[in-house]
């Protein structure tokens, strides 16, 4: 995966954050940035298999 669509894939994730922290506290989950740090890499992961799939999509 390239640093820059990693950088992409981050910025998509910071975009959502704020309401993703919110519903899961409103669903009794505590949860600060520094817990979810972990999962963002797996979030880049799933966002560059998607950006993969559509890809190859387009190209036939």
């Amino acid at each position: 995966m390239s640093q820059d669509k990693t950088m992409e894939f981050m910025a998509i994730a910071m975009k959502y954050l704020p309401e993703a922290k919110e519903r899961m506290e409103q669903a009794g989950i505590e949860v600060s940035i520094e817990a979810l740090q972990p999962f963002m890499g797996i979030f880049a992961k799933a966002m560059n298999d998607a950006y993969e799939l559509g890809r190859k999509e387009a190209t036939k």
